[in-house]
């Protein structure tokens, strides 16, 4: 059976539907974002402890993709994916009536166990189902969906708490993520190059092990530890700065901050493409270096200026990220599914990590303690981007 190509029917329908898994996913993992600063008012919480709605959420996700990205391989892809996405959203709703943070929190970590279904396997399926030649390009559409997602859903929960609650805008992002998973289970393709296997945990260790057997696939895990650690601990904690003096602004202006995540949108198609067409190590250093310059441009105190490194930072991670994690389908040469979920491992658990961390940076040392240790993430991820490059290089010559 043929590969699904760009300009086909199935091209679209495929890119459609996995846009609309990536809004889902993104709007429901991060409405909590920009409700930190509202959590710690209502019911008396420090910074680092209202982070934990978010931090602990992509934890469970981390661990749980592991195991859901494993079952796919025996269960199919697409099952899995539409159950995640409409049992994540009536998770959402029920969120919505949590009377108090405890209970909050527990909604919100069976929530990351559930919503490992998407990310832990959409990777996978595309990279079965579109060919090669594709793959960047609809692998950035799908990014552009977590972007758009997650700048919507932050943008929509900062309107309707202002105008109403934080209670009334989580349901608002519940009853989205319905609408979001019908149009998710009408448009996507049904597998076509898929061969379900039977489930042996044994097998299973030995085969997550063997992953780590290729030190450019460990370089790619830890890259999307550094990037996703950086990229939740500037956004977890830029609304405390922005909503006091000086700048003091209002959880509908701060919920509209979020809408520079349309940068991230047009660079995960736009740096997918430049990497199938003059390759990925050296798309994947211009990424990191525009997100490294973004971050340090945050430290201005004039407003402007930091609102604009904002937007740099957002287009250089979204770049950075949809090149690496469509890496990682073309770089794993068995149980894609698996390398795909071990990244996600990693990632998510950068957001957890880094996330947590960045409020104890946050605590002790200001906005320029947070910037430090973005900073220093992505030092260290350029560095690892070059070791990548001289392995890729290595790889095409022997």
């Amino acid at each position: 059976m043929s590969y699904i190509q760009h300009g086909t029917s199935a091209f679209r329908k495929t890119s459609l539907a996995l846009f609309a898994g990536g809004f889902n996913t993104f709007a429901i993992l991060y409405y909590t974002q920009p409700l930190l600063p509202e959590f710690s008012k209502e019911f008396g919480i420090p910074p680092v402890t209202a982070s934990l709605s978010l931090s602990l959420t992509t934890l469970v996700l981390a661990f749980s993709m592991i195991i859901v990205g494993s079952l796919s391989e025996s269960w199919g892809r697409k099952p899995i994916m539409a159950s995640a996405m409409v049992t994540a959203s009536i998770l959402t709703l029920i969120t919505a009536f949590a009377p108090n943070f405890h209970t909050l929190l527990v909604f919100r970590i069976i929530l990351g166990a559930v919503l490992a279904g998407l990310p832990a396997i959409a990777m996978a399926y595309l990279g079965e189902e579109i060919a090669p030649s594709s793959l960047g390009a609809v692998m950035g559409l799908y990014i552009s969906g977590n972007s758009i997602g997650g700048m919507g859903g932050r943008v929509i929960t900062g309107i309707f708490t202002d105008l109403w609650n934080w209670r009334i805008a989580v349901a608002v992002i519940g009853l989205l993520g319905l609408i979001f998973s019908v149009f998710f289970v009408i448009l996507l393709p049904p597998s076509r190059h898929f061969h379900a296997r039977p489930l042996r945990f044994k097998s299973l260790l030995h085969s997550l092990g063997s992953q780590f057997k290729d030190p450019g696939m460990v370089i790619l895990f830890t890259l999307g530890f550094l990037l996703m650690g950086s990229f939740v601990t500037l956004y977890n904690y830029i609304g405390y700065q922005l909503i006091a003096p000086p700048y003091s602004l209002s959880q509908t202006v701060v919920g509209f901050i979020f809408i520079v995540y349309i940068a991230g949108t047009f660079s995960s198609t736009w740096m997918g493409k430049m990497a199938d067409t003059h390759g990925r190590p050296l798309m994947l250093g211009i990424g990191l270096l525009v997100f490294l310059s973004g971050a340090l441009l945050t430290l201005s105190p004039l407003l402007a200026v930091k609102i604009a490194g904002i937007i740099i930072f957002t287009f250089g991670f979204f770049g950075a990220h949809s090149i690496a994690s469509s890496w990682i389908g073309i770089r794993a040469t068995h149980d894609k599914a698996q390398a795909s979920s071990l990244y996600l491992f990693f990632y998510y658990g950068g957001s957890s990590i880094g996330g947590t961390l960045g409020g104890t940076f946050w605590g002790m040392y200001g906005w320029n303690g947070v910037i430090g240790l973005i900073a220093s993430f992505l030092v260290v991820a350029l560095m690892l981007s070059l070791l990548l490059a001289r392995l890729n290089h290595q790889k095409a010559v022997a």
